[in-house]
């Protein structure tokens, strides 16, 4: 990759015409493409494992090997508590620091999300067809205001959320670790869960119940005779053995739960009208069953706010590289990062 100091003291406008790299890295994988003006360019989408890599560093040059390098910058979203252009990944064990990786990629700008930021950023981006929605609003209720705040809650091998809120000068995302948040508990079966949390690993958090992780921790604690991982739990969801599929039910049915409760806690909060999105690799796995195994219940309990509740309309985002629009569209409104 190649910059320059003389790349690095142009304007805005270079930032956000020029050629960046676009980056969604997870706790597994990372997805890489390179974009302009906002938009993903076609054909240069790549995924690849973290394993593979020591750092950000060689994961931003491969990607520069088979699709070129850019001149303008990057863009990276990282699945981590992000501050001052620092990230330390929560499950990765890689610390990203904006300034190093852009001299050691010699790229001019780096700017750095949280990846639940990246998914606000691009909702106003998102086709239809990139949307399907899990539950409509309670009959009579009232549209949406204009420019009304929307939540965004990822479920993949971690759990996060962040509130969307349109302004004039574009979307103000702030970052959030509302995985590492206290699990809301509501009914006895859930106490029970948290307090086999706690034996284990010392804390009750969201995260440790609502992710890839949770669901198997789910699992473990219903079944200690039959331990299963996340894909083995969708597997039997899908159908097969009898008594498995009696088993994930059962889990799912203690995951919608405690799912429903963290969202409408959250919704409670952020009060976002314009919807609820689930995104993640989880959330779009588990997303066919969730209503069956009580999640409207549960997301629109009693209480009085309830019909602000069941005004809202709750989402699926199936395009997997929304994360990637995000960072794109986020540099059409961010100054540019120069070199420290």
């Amino acid at each position: 990759m190649a910059g320059s100091r003389a790349d690095a003291a142009t304007g805005a406008g270079r930032w956000n015409d020029g050629l960046i790299l676009v980056a969604d890295i997870g706790g597994t994988n990372s997805r890489l493409a390179l974009a302009r003006g906002g938009k993903i360019l076609p054909g240069t989408l790549t995924r690849l494992a973290n394993r593979d890599f020591p750092g950000p560093d060689a994961l931003l040059r491969a990607h520069a090997q088979r699709h070129g390098a850019p001149q303008a910058g990057a863009c990276l979203a990282v699945a981590g508590l992000v501050r001052d252009g620092r990230a330390e990944m929560t499950n990765l064990p890689w610390r990203i620091d904006a300034g190093e990786l852009a001299a050691q990629t010699g790229l001019p700008r780096i700017a750095l999300l949280n990846d639940l930021q990246a998914q606000g950023h691009a909702l106003s981006a998102l086709p239809g067809a990139s949307l399907r929605r899990l539950l409509a609003p309670a009959p009579g209720s009232p549209p949406p205001a204009a420019g009304a705040a929307r939540l965004v809650v990822g479920i993949g091998t971690g759990f996060n959320a962040a509130a969307v809120f349109e302004t004039p000068s574009g979307p103000i995302v702030p970052p959030a670790e509302a995985g590492h948040a206290d699990l809301p508990l509501r009914r006895p079966d859930e106490a029970a869960f948290a307090d086999f949390l706690r034996r284990r690993a010392g804390l009750a958090s969201v995260e440790r119940a609502l992710s890839g992780p949770g669901l198997e921790n789910i699992h473990r604690f219903l079944h200690p005779e039959a331990p299963e991982d996340a894909a083995g739990i969708v597997r039997a969801l899908e159908g097969g053995c009898p008594a498995a599929r009696a088993r994930a039910l059962a889990s799912l049915r203690l995951f919608a739960g405690l799912l429903g409760n963290a969202i409408s806690s959250l919704a409670l909060i952020h009060l976002p009208g314009g919807g609820i999105y689930l995104t993640g690799g989880v959330a779009r796995a588990l997303a066919p069953y969730l209503a069956a195994a009580g999640l409207e219940a549960s997301l629109r309990r009693e209480g009085p706010l309830a019909g602000l509740l069941r005004e809202i309309p709750l989402y699926l985002v199936t395009d997997d590289n929304a994360a990637l629009t995000g960072c794109a569209r986020h540099l059409s409104w961010e100054p540019p990062f120069t070199r420290r």
